[in-house]
């Protein structure tokens, strides 16, 4: 079954319609959704390297997009939506925390949450809450994402080929890895952030 999932989205990475749901993908991860987009964006880079740069740049845009909505929900909308995304992260009895944070180093928090596994819709629902400049969060959201996904492009352009090889020969264990690295990612946030 994980042969045949990897094998559908690769497939799919080159279909027509891969930077729309890409885009999707993106969009709703900045604001409410719990998957990444690198989920997407990796078997894309990896199926066509040739592609890797209009892949950053297409989750760079969308992501940036649902950060504002992200925005909107802590500013505009926190009562009703935003306490309860915050909630479902486990991010909503820290109001204090993030208070102290972004009164301190608004930007730096931004900037952590853009490039992090920090899930990056608690960063831009508390950026609007707190109220943050706006201009200088889409700049600093920017800036951190495109650092984030052009990276990974960049890596993946590079290494594409082998990286791809290794992943088609050892599928499982690549998976298992993944797994074992994104909640252990999640476990050492939540201690420290």
């Amino acid at each position: 079954m994980l042969r045949r999932m990897y094998d559908w989205t690769v497939d799919k990475a080159e279909s027509p319609h891969a930077l729309f749901i890409l885009a999707i993908i993106a969009f709703a991860e900045s604001s409410f959704f719990p998957i990444p987009q690198e989920a997407l964006m990796i078997p894309m880079i990896v199926a066509a390297p040739h592609r890797a740069w209009l892949v950053a740049g297409v989750a760079l845009l969308a992501s940036v997009a649902g950060a504002v909505l992200g925005y909107a929900i802590g500013y505009l909308f926190y009562d009703t939506v935003g306490i309860q995304l915050l909630e479902f992260y486990g991010k909503a009895d820290r109001y204090e925390e993030f208070k102290a944070l972004y009164t301190d180093h608004g930007v730096l928090a931004v900037a952590i949450g853009a490039i992090t596994p920090f899930p990056f819709k608690v960063t831009t629902i508390v950026s609007g809450l707190l109220q943050m400049n706006f201009a200088l969060f889409v700049i600093v959201c920017l800036l951190g994402r495109g650092f984030r996904f052009f990276l990974i492009a960049a890596l993946l352009r590079r290494f594409g080929t082998p990286v791809r090889a290794f992943i088609e020969r050892r599928l499982g264990l690549v998976t298992l890895l993944a797994f074992a690295v994104l909640i252990g990612g999640f476990v050492v946030l939540k201690y420290v952030v």
